[in-house]
């Protein structure tokens, strides 16, 4: 089973709550006592281990911590309602094994190399139906929620708060659909066409030419998010997705920075796109 994992949400409220006891000057021990609730409770709500407090409860703690401003506690209270609320993944369990979509939705900067595919964000509906049936999907209904979901997904980049997209592809990403000649034309004017017409998002290719590089472990995501929520790095699974946070994440960080610069700078990886039409 996959562990349970804070949403992004989740987790903005867990450090709003956390700022505004600290201050109010006052220690999970005292908030317990004025409340009368354990510490265990406030701690649990506090740190996420309460995933969902109730926004009753949440008001009995802005009025412990003295918090009257109207927006303020507005603010809150409605990311105390967001946070309560399941996103539209959620009807697609059957496709996903987390909540990957919920943080890449909520990011505000998208980086990502991928070693054998085309990252999911510019993916094309064609490249998916491929990429099912090359991961043993036969089913068409498969197929078709799996296009559903990859366009629900891409929605992320038409929005006015778009994430900045930074995507760092391998030759052989390219390269080993290539056979598949109307898939692959179509995939690479994608390409090319979100790399020339949207300036949130950037493109490089990673050629064979490079040699060696630091990304050779494999494809990752590292995602920013904004509000005092730390970054996390994800790696995909056959079966879930693992998140890394912390000392992972400068590491990641340091790997993207090498690919990158390993890569084509990305006027010439449009180039080299072009090329390969």
């Amino acid at each position: 089973m996959a562990e349970q994992r804070l949403s992004i949400r989740r987790r903005r409220l867990s450090a709003e709550l956390k700022r505004v006891r600290q201050d109010a000057g006052m220690t999970v021990e005292d908030v317990a006592a004025a409340t009368e609730w354990s510490v265990g409770k406030i701690s649990n709500i506090e740190t996420g281990v309460r995933q969902f407090p109730t926004v009753m409860e949440i008001k009995g703690l802005l009025d412990t911590y003295g918090v009257t401003e109207d927006r303020r506690r507005e603010a809150i209270l409605d990311l105390t309602r967001q946070a309560r609320e399941r996103g539209w993944w959620s009807k697609y369990s059957d496709v996903f094994t987390d909540e990957f979509p919920e943080f890449e939705a909520e990011a505000t900067s998208i980086h990502t190399y991928e070693l054998a595919r085309i990252p999911g964000l510019p993916q094309t509906a064609g490249y998916v139906e491929l990429l099912m049936r090359a991961s043993l999907y036969r089913s068409n209904i498969d197929i078709e929620r799996a296009i559903e979901t990859r366009r629900q997904r891409q929605t992320v980049l038409e929005r006015p708060s778009a994430p900045d997209l930074w995507a760092v592809i391998d030759e052989a990403a390219l390269r080993r659909f290539q056979p598949a000649e109307t898939v692959f034309r179509d995939q690479v004017q994608h390409l090319v066409d979100v790399a020339e017409a949207d300036n949130t998002v950037t493109l490089q290719v990673l050629p064979f030419a490079s040699g060696m590089h630091a990304a050779l472990q494999g494809p990752f995501v590292l995602m920013h998010f904004a509000e005092n929520v730390n970054p996390v790095v994800y790696l995909e699974t056959d079966t879930d997705g693992l998140y890394l946070e912390e000392e992972e994440v400068d590491r990641y960080r340091k790997v993207f920075d090498h690919v990158r610069t390993s890569a084509r700078h990305p006027e010439a990886s449009i180039q080299m796109l072009k090329a390969m039409l």
